[in-house]
C-alpha cells in the first residue's frame, strides 16, 4: 500500500472538535466522499487488501450509515452482495436486535432474520471504530444468525479509545489511524 495513496485518504479527513457532544473529536469522511480520486484511491485500498487477506467472502455487511457509502461499491467490486445493519426499527420482516453502549449514549442495532446463512463468510465495513460498542453489536448479530465475521474493517480508527480490543478474537483492520 502506498503511502502517497494513504496521504490522499488522510488530508481529506478533517476534525470538527466537540460534535456531537462536547468530548468527542469527529473524523469528518465527507471531503474524501466529496472527491471522487481520493473515494476511488479509499475502494482501491480496500479491495486491494480484501482480495489479499480472504480468498473467499460471501458478503460485505455494512454500518448504518456511513458502512452503506464504502460498503455497496466494494461489495460490487468484488463481485459479493450486500447486507445492511440498521438502526432499530428501519428494516422491515423479521429482524434480529441488539442493544449495545455508544461512547455518548445507548443504541440498538438490527440485521434481517434472512439477511446471511449460516456459515457464511462475512465482512463488517464502517467508517470509523472508536470505542467498539457499535462494532461489537454487528459481529452479536452476525454470531447469532451464524454466520463468520472474516474481519471487521473500517477507514479511521481512534487508537486511543482501544475499541479494536474489544473485538477479542476477531481480526480488525483500518486505513487510517489517529491517536
Amino acid at each position: 500500500m502506498s503511502e502517497q495513496r494513504l496521504r490522499r485518504l488522510h488530508d481529506r479527513v478533517r476534525s470538527f472538535p466537540d460534535f456531537p457532544v462536547p468530548g468527542v473529536l469527529f473524523r469528518d469522511i465527507s471531503p474524501l466522499l466529496k472527491d471522487p480520486a481520493a473515494f476511488r484511491t479509499l475502494i482501491d485500498l480496500l479491495e486491494d487488501h480484501l482480495r489479499a487477506s480472504f480468498p473467499k467472502i460471501d458478503f460485505i455487511a455494512g454500518l448504518d450509515s456511513r458502512g452503506f457509502l464504502i460498503g455497496p461499491p466494494l461489495a460490487q467490486r468484488l463481485g459479493i452482495g450486500f447486507v445492511l445493519i440498521r438502526k432499530k426499527g428501519k428494516l422491515p420482516g423479521p429482524t434480529e436486535t441488539v442493544s449495545y453502549a455508544l461512547e455518548y449514549g445507548k443504541a440498538e442495532l438490527e440485521i434481517q432474520s434472512d439477511a446471511v446463512e449460516p456459515g457464511q463468510k462475512v465482512v463488517i465495513v464502517d467508517d470509523l471504530l472508536a470505542t467498539g460498542g457499535t462494532m461489537c453489536a454487528a459481529c452479536e448479530l452476525m454470531k447469532r444468525l451464524e454466520a463468520e465475521v472474516l474481519e471487521c474493517l473500517v477507514i479511521i480508527e481512534l487508537k486511543l479509545l482501544k475499541g479494536s480490543e474489544k473485538l477479542k478474537s476477531i481480526p480488525f483492520y483500518s486505513l487510517l489511524q489517529y491517536d
